[in-house]
């Protein structure tokens, strides 16, 4: 089989659906070509339960993506959430003694402040520079070729469990793909929705999936913070389950259709039809039921990523407001709930840096999967990672924090 070097699959592994994206490079545009996706029953809270169940949801979704695509796909970049994944900022400072500082000088600085107790069940996934400072100039992106007597460098560590990560690779690999990288996926999802006006002034983008809620700041062009709620869709579906009185399947179905979270949104005299439990008669009730049991879920999801912000000092750090994706933010009412919770302004993402079939990733369910594309058109190594016991999670880690730096 011939590979294309100007294909880029990107592979969003989420705890309801796995979605394939498969972009073609044409000269500095990317181009949606494919596109597949299946329901998934292998994962919970964004972390692999059941290695079969998932493998086998990947290569329906993968098929689907070739079929559309006429291609055959071999290597994905991957993301990876779940509450496993933490985040923090570290500072590091070295002596240049009055010379020029080179690229070896950014990459001591770099190791320096990435040189942090680190428990032993977890791995550094991503090592993100944020700001060079050269003496006392701060705020520098690319300190090389400046004369300084010392360089200090604020980054953010991204860690994971090692599990976790591997368990991904070896879904992947099980299902006959290569994992060329993997990628924190509420990174993935700034990418593809996030104005380069909003990285710069402060916004914050919240991926909210079927499993978790991810969030991440992004300021002056670099992620500052991030966040990983296990709270999202699928809690709503189960609210609605057990306040309907109906199977999941159908509660799904319900908040698809007809979910909305502002009953003064409903309609007088609006109703839906509610299949039963257990082959009974199905009943209509008011829709305005349904939008008394979601508005108080998603007040609740809000109000949690708002607590945690602020308790990390960052109320005032995101002045371009917020932006919410997911394939759990299409329910009417989401955004008013939304700006009476943080009083910014509020608007979904849509992945729209991209050509192709853009009407059919058009859509925040496919923000991740657009992402991981336009990460991996960025990057520099192509090289496939292959989970065994020998290599560990070495090979993804030392290929990760040099594409960051190629990127960031």
């Amino acid at each position: 089989m011939q590979v294309n070097e100007k294909i880029i699959v990107g592979l969003d592994i989420g705890t309801t659906k796995i979605c394939a994206v498969v972009g073609e490079m044409l000269d500095d545009e990317i181009n949606v070509i494919g596109v597949g996706s299946h329901p998934s029953t292998g994962l919970r809270k964004g972390s692999v339960v059941n290695i079969e169940s998932t493998v086998d949801s990947i290569k329906k979704a993968v098929q689907e993506a070739e079929l559309m695509a006429g291609c055959d796909i071999s290597s994905v970049y991957v993301g990876i959430a779940g509450n496993h994944v933490k985040g923090f900022n570290s500072h590091g400072i070295i002596a240049i003694k009055g010379r020029e500082i080179t690229q070896n000088d950014v990459d001591r600085v770099i190791d320096a402040a990435k040189a942090v107790a680190i428990p032993t069940d977890r791995e550094i996934l991503h090592v993100i520079p944020q700001e060079f400072i050269v003496d006392d100039m701060a705020s520098i992106q690319n300190p090389v070729g400046m004369t300084a007597i010392r360089l200090e460098a604020k980054i953010h560590i991204v860690t994971g469990a090692v599990s976790s990560a591997r368990n991904i690779v070896k879904c992947c690999n099980k299902a006959g793909l290569e994992v060329c990288d993997i990628v924190l996926e509420s990174l993935a999802s700034g990418q593809a929705v996030l104005s380069a006006e909003e990285k710069e002034l402060g916004c914050v983008v919240a991926d909210m999936g079927g499993g978790t809620t991810d969030l991440a700041l992004f300021r002056d062009n670099n992620v500052k913070f991030i966040y990983e709620l296990t709270v999202g869709g699928h809690n709503l579906t189960n609210d609605i389950s057990i306040g309907l009185r109906t199977p999941l399947p159908e509660a799904e179905k319900i908040k698809i259709d007809h979910g909305t979270c502002m009953p003064e949104h409903v309609r007088n005299g609006a109703t839906i039809e509610v299949p039963a439990v257990g082959g009974r008669a199905p009943k209509k009730l008011s829709k305005a039921i349904l939008a008394e049991i979601l508005e108080p879920r998603v007040e609740e999801i809000f109000s949690l990523l708002k607590k945690e912000l602020f308790s990390n000092g960052l109320e005032n750090a995101f002045p371009a407001g917020f932006v919410l994706t997911g394939g759990s933010v299409v329910m009417d009412g989401i955004t008013e709930i939304a700006e009476s919770v943080f009083n910014v302004p509020i608007r979904i993402g849509e992945p729209d840096k991209i050509g192709g079939l853009k009407d059919i990733v058009k859509n925040p369910a496919y923000a991740t999967g657009v992402g991981l594309v336009i990460f991996g058109s960025n990057a520099t190594c192509k090289l496939p990672i292959t989970e065994t016991p020998a290599s560990g999670l070495g090979p993804i880690l030392k290929r990760m924090k040099q594409w960051f730096k190629d990127i960031i």
